[in-house]
């Protein structure tokens, strides 16, 4: 369980590591609109959006992985519901993030480099909520 444990943190760092930066490069790319620069962008997000892919798949997967060795007790933890529908809200995020690597690589992005800042926060604020959930179980 201790492994399971360990390899769910690795992946979970590198999931937020590329929700992290994904948005920032939709930052830059709302900020410099040129065919060419569009180009370089396009070719980081879509890298960047399959090792996130892969992050939060494993990051699903061992926390998964880590309840199944004992599912009666955790799925009794009330704190581990909050948990897992956050985490629900990250994988919406997530997939939002791969539905606007899609508009980018279409040329079809309206929204300005502000409206990205913002939405570059939401998993700044997601992750908060849940090592807080996770380190103090409060309930």
């Amino acid at each position: 369980m201790t492994w399971l444990l360990a390899f769910h943190i690795v992946f979970v760092v590198t999931w937020f590591a590329g929700l992290f930066y994904l948005p920032r490069l939709f930052v830059y790319a709302a900020t410099h609109p040129g065919p060419e620069i569009q180009s370089v962008f396009n070719v980081m997000q879509r890298k960047l959006l399959g090792i996130t892919h892969i992050g939060g798949a494993l990051a699903v997967f061992f926390g998964l992985a880590v309840i199944l060795t004992a599912p009666s007790y955790y799925l009794g933890l009330g704190w581990l519901h909050a948990k897992l529908a956050l985490v629900a809200l990250l994988i919406g995020y997530h997939l939002w993030c791969w539905r606007i690597v899609l508009t980018f690589r279409e040329g079809r992005n309206r929204r300005s480099h502000v409206w990205y800042r913002w939405f570059n926060e939401a998993p700044a604020l997601l992750l908060v909520a849940i090592v807080l959930l996770a380190v103090l179980k409060p309930f």
